[in-house]
C-alpha cells in the first residue's frame, strides 16, 4: 500500500458523526462473593473515519471495553449504541448481525485456522458476510499475493497478522477493532503492521480503534483515550499524528 496522508493532512474528527456510542457504561463482575467494578462511567464516541488508540496498563479495562463494542459482552449498566442501533437492548440474532456486517476484530495472536491456506482463511470470513470484498484484492491490498496459498505455518508472525487483518477487512465492516496487534510482533514488524492499519484508515476510510499498553503508538492517532482503573482520565486530540515509520519503542 502506498505510505498514506502526511500528517499535516490529518483532520479533526469533531463534527463527524459517531459510529459508536458509549453513554455511562459500567461492568462488574461477579466472583464468588466479590463483586470486581472493571469499568465505571466511560462516555465516549467514536468517530466515523477516526484512527482512535485506546492506551492503559494491564488491568485498566481495555479489552473489557472492546468485547462490549465488538458485542461479546453487555454492560452492567450504561448505553452502547452503533449508528442508530441500541446494542444493549439488541437480542441475540441482532447483535450476531451486528459481528459478521458491523465490525472486524484483529486480534494479538492472529487465531488463523492451520489447516487453511491464507486465502481461505479469508474467504471463510467473506462467507458470512452480506457484502464482502473480493478475497484477492484485500490479500493485495495487505502485500500478501504472493503468499495466499501459504499456509499459517509457512508465514512469518508478521505475515500471519496481515492475514489477520486482511481476514477482517474481507468482510467489509465499517469499523475495526485491533487488540494489542502488534504486541506479538518484533519493532520492526510491527511498525509494517501499524502502517498497514493506518494505510487501512486513511484509503479505506475504515474507523480503527487500536487498544493497547504501548504508550508510543499513541503517537499515530487521530485521538487518544487513556484508560487507568477502569476510568477514562484523559481524552486528546492529536493535530499532528506521527507516521508509523517515526514511531519508536
Amino acid at each position: 500500500m502506498s505510505e498514506g496522508l502526511p500528517a499535516s493532512a490529518a483532520s479533526t474528527f469533531t463534527d463527524k458523526p459517531a459510529v459508536l456510542s458509549l453513554r455511562g457504561v459500567g461492568k462488574t463482575f461477579q466472583m464468588g462473593e466479590v463483586a470486581v467494578e472493571v469499568l465505571r462511567d466511560i462516555t465516549l464516541d467514536i468517530r466515523d473515519g477516526e484512527f482512535l488508540v485506546m492506551v492503559g496498563p494491564s488491568g485498566s479495562g481495555k479489552s473489557t471495553i472492546l468485547n462490549i463494542l465488538g458485542g461479546m459482552d453487555q454492560p452492567t449498566v450504561g448505553q452502547v449504541a452503533y449508528l442508530d442501533q441500541d446494542l444493549t437492548t439488541a437480542s441475540n440474532a441482532e447483535l450476531n448481525q451486528y459481528r459478521r456486517e458491523g465490525v472486524g476484530f484483529v486480534f494479538q495472536f492472529y487465531n488463523l485456522v492451520p489447516t487453511l491456506t491464507a486465502f481461505e482463511n479469508v474467504l471463510v470470513s467473506t462467507e458470512i458476510a452480506r457484502d464482502p470484498l473480493d478475497v484477492d484484492d484485500v490479500l493485495g491490498k495487505v502485500g500478501l499475493a504472493d503468499r495466499k496459498h501459504h499456509f499459517p505455518s509457512q508465514l512469518s508472525g508478521g505475515e500471519q497478522q496481515r492475514v489477520a487483518i486482511a481476514r477482517a477487512l474481507a468482510k467489509n465492516p465499517r469499523l475495526l477493532l485491533c487488540d494489542e496487534p502488534t504486541g506479538a510482533l518484533d519493532f520492526e514488524t510491527g511498525k509494517k503492521v501499524l502502517r498497514l492499519l493506518v494505510d487501512v484508515n486513511r484509503e479505506m476510510g475504515k474507523t480503527v480503534l487500536v487498544i493497547t499498553h504501548n504508550v508510543a503508538i499513541a503517537a499515530v492517532a487521530d485521538r487518544v483515550v487513556h484508560l487507568r482503573s477502569g476510568e477514562i482520565v484523559q481524552l486528546e486530540e492529536n493535530d499532528t499524528p506521527v507516521p508509523p515509520e517515526e514511531v519508536v519503542w
